[in-house]
């Protein structure tokens, strides 16, 4: 019973990472006027779907990372208390920040739900060293590099006159393929740190975990993700069609630069951070919405800590 609570668990961490991130990679796309919120809803779900099968093939180092070995003691990830309390941190609060429209990141999620359900176990033991230098590390690093590389970007196209501030059809294509490859990134990225918490599931063949995981999370792109599309295609800064495509080639370096080294990077701060690079480079940054948004950030990681461990109390003790 408590493994098949923890394969619906693990589907439901996957349909909120959908309505919160799947749009992530194409909101340039809206937010420029190139195209619709329905057809950037759909190229970016697609997309999405095609680099969560990849990971299947590219991005396995990642299993390991979340599995929770090195972080927590081995015992625990081989329980399925343990890593049900997990999902059920990490997908209760994507879902609650989706209400809300903020772009969280599902990587923080997860990462608060293995500690908070890790000081509630046993011993309560978390490895502080492993925390900072594989999670903590790549999660505050990133938004910082995807600001600069956005906004190196953005510069050297602009001085090599290759981002005009209107539409082209050679510009519009570029522009589709940036952001496919985008979010063909962030399924690469995101799609190994949910199956980890399959690992333990033993009847199940980890290549159907990732189909599974793939399927609910386009399911979760197509059926939530707009309030969430609203705040990064409109809220974050003003852009043109050149600044959109300049924004995405920059999200879509970073974060499969990470996926092929195993780094746990956060796609909402990296697709986040970039927006916010071009538009400090144009000075059309929305600083309110920002804040709001770095806001959600910080409360992420404690919120899904409490509610997993939490949730890992209560399993324990039924």
């Amino acid at each position: 019973m408590i493994v098949a609570l923890l394969f619906l668990g693990t589907c439901f961490v996957a349909f909120t990472n959908g309505a919160n991130a799947n749009f992530k990679g194409v909101a340039s796309l809206y937010g420029s006027g190139t195209t619709s919120l329905r057809v950037a809803l759909w190229w970016g779900t697609a997309t999405t779907f095609a680099g969560a099968i990849a990971a299947l093939f590219l991005a396995r180092g990642l299993l390991k990372t979340f599995s929770g070995k090195g972080l927590v003691p081995d015992a625990l990830t081989q329980a399925p208390e343990f890593l049900l309390a997990v999902a059920i941190g990490a997908a209760l609060t994507s879902f609650l920040a989706t209400r809300f429209s903020f772009p969280v990141s599902t990587t923080h999620a997860l990462t608060g739900a293995l500690v908070g359900a890790g000081l509630v176990s046993g011993d309560h033991t978390v490895h502080s060293a492993a925390l900072g230098k594989t999670f903590l590390q790549p999660l505050l690093l990133s938004p910082v590099l995807a600001i600069a590389g956005g906004a190196l970007i953005y510069v050297l196209l602009k001085a090599g006159r290759l981002l005009p501030d209107h539409r082209t059809r050679t510009l519009d294509t570029l522009h589709f393929l940036s952001g496919g490859a985008a979010s063909f990134a962030r399924g690469l990225n995101d799609t190994p740190k949910m199956a980890a918490l399959l690992l333990i599931v033993h009847a199940l063949d980890i290549r159907y975990g990732f189909v599974a995981i793939a399927v609910t999370m386009a399911a979760g792109g197509l059926l939530d993700a707009r309030n969430v599309a609203e705040t990064l295609g409109k809220k974050v800064t003003d852009m043109n069609p050149g600044e959109g495509f300049a924004a995405n080639i920059a999200t879509a370096l970073l974060v499969t630069a990470a996926s092929f080294h195993s780094l746990p990077v956060s796609t909402t701060h990296v697709s986040v951070g970039s927006l916010v690079g071009i538009g400090i480079s144009t000075r059309k940054t929305h600083g309110k919405a920002v804040g709001q948004i770095i806001l959600s950030w910080v409360i992420t990681l404690p919120c899904s800590a409490v509610i997993s461990g939490t949730a890992c109390w209560l399993l324990n003790h039924r």
